[in-house]
């Protein structure tokens, strides 16, 4: 049986939506668009259960701060943008009019060519050097990218780095003499529910669409099949996200970029896409990854928590196996040396059935307990060994990232 660290990542099955295919070139048109190509994925969700579609026309943090790394790297615009009026009982559309003004600028499309065919998805120019956020699903496989300007100008654009755990990916053009629009990336730690967002991006290549909503929750950790993502803290909401949306802007009423669109929740009853049920990937964890992938071309530091373990899910099947005292929980299949585990004499064996206040009775749901949390944090961790229930401290590490 596969046994996944639990650190965060969890392998979930995907497969494709309902009268779609797998990716591949059309017989008829080889370097046409490709349709019908949304991959599905399992959202590991407390609420919300079923599949989900990457918005990508392609392809179909956590709690996490900064963690100390510095995040003024990014480069603003001139700060020409158009200005905002104050929101009243009596002015909406007015703001909504300016947020657009000044947002729909900074977003673009993102052509792509894979071997497989093409397909687009958008984008959102962060850095006025010409550097811009998408997902990494967007970009995956790319043999050649090209981006779509607001005012119609097509640019050569090279891909400075990718997260898969995260699915976030940085694009660089070079800017245009004319200079670029920025968007302002706010703070999604105050993302609040009922709060009004706009979605901007390219849903079915129909460039620069917006479409409004509200954030219908937020703190979903979200976990995507494909390249075994993990959106941490995803903020939910019932703006329409299309294929194509993929990598755009979910913009508050201040102009403040909070998260990007990255996928749609499919209703598990009727297998078709579940009306006012998308994710976005925090802002506040898009500047934290996107920062570093633009000093370093690669994520140095994950923000993620880590006990260090690898374990499997126990069920009736793996408690009969092992002779565990208890049918649900992690069962902990190896301890990583020297690893905050190990420090703390977490053993193989033991079955871990609760993080602080939150019960474990599986590893999506160790995973969630440790989504919460940041490194360096002290948790008290409940295990069986054997029939024996004991409460360790545990003070939890920094998740490597892949290399």
């Amino acid at each position: 049986m596969h046994s996944p660290e639990v650190n965060n990542e969890i392998t979930v099955p995907h497969q494709y939506a309902p009268g779609s295919t797998p990716p591949r070139a059309s017989s008829k048109s080889p370097g046409g668009l490709r349709t019908g190509v949304v991959i599905a994925l399992t959202l590991l969700l407390a609420v919300v259960f079923g599949t989900g579609l990457f918005a990508g026309w392609q392809f179909g943090s956590s709690n996490t701060r900064a963690g100390g790394l510095a995040t003024t790297l990014l480069q603003p615009g001139t700060g020409q943008d158009p200005s905002i009026p104050t929101l009243t009982a009596s002015n909406l559309e007015a703001v909504r009019k300016a947020v657009v003004a000044k947002v729909r600028p900074a977003v673009v499309q993102v052509n792509v060519a894979t071997p497989c065919g093409r397909g687009l998805g958008s984008g959102v120019i962060i850095d006025r050097r010409g550097y811009m956020v998408t997902n990494n699903h967007v970009v995956e496989g790319a043999r050649r990218l090209e981006v779509v300007l607001y005012d119609g100008t097509k640019l050569p654009a090279q891909l400075v780095g990718t997260d898969p755990a995260d699915d976030l990916a940085v694009v660089k053009i070079t800017p245009p003499k004319a200079g670029l629009t920025v968007a302002t990336l706010g703070d999604s730690s105050k993302s609040q529910v009922g709060q009004e967002v706009l979605a901007i991006g390219n849903p079915l290549g129909i460039t620069q669409t917006v479409t409004n909503g509200i954030i219908s929750a937020v703190g979903r950790n979200v976990s995507e099949e494909q390249n075994g993502a993990t959106i941490p803290n995803a903020i939910q909401t019932d703006a329409p996200i299309n294929p194509g949306n993929s990598g755009g802007a979910l913009v508050d009423l201040q102009g403040h970029v909070i998260g990007i669109p990255t996928l749609t929740a499919i209703d598990p009853q009727f297998r078709t896409p579940a009306n006012g049920v998308g994710f976005a990937i925090p802002s506040n964890r898009v500047q934290f990854i996107a920062s570093q992938l633009i000093e370093t071309g690669r994520v140095t530091h994950t923000g993620r928590a880590a006990l260090g373990v690898k374990v499997t899910s126990v069920d009736e099947i793996v408690a009969v196996q092992h002779n565990l005292s208890v049918n649900h929980g992690a069962f902990i299949v190896s301890v990583v040396p020297n690893s905050p585990a190990a420090q703390a004499n977490v053993m193989p064996g033991e079955v871990i059935v609760q993080i602080e206040s939150k019960a474990v009775n599986d590893v999506p749901s160790l995973e969630d307990a440790l989504m919460s949390k940041n490194p360096g944090e002290s948790v008290s961790v409940k295990v069986y060994r054997g029939n024996q229930q004991l409460t360790l401290n545990v003070k939890l590490g920094e998740l490597q990232a892949d290399t």
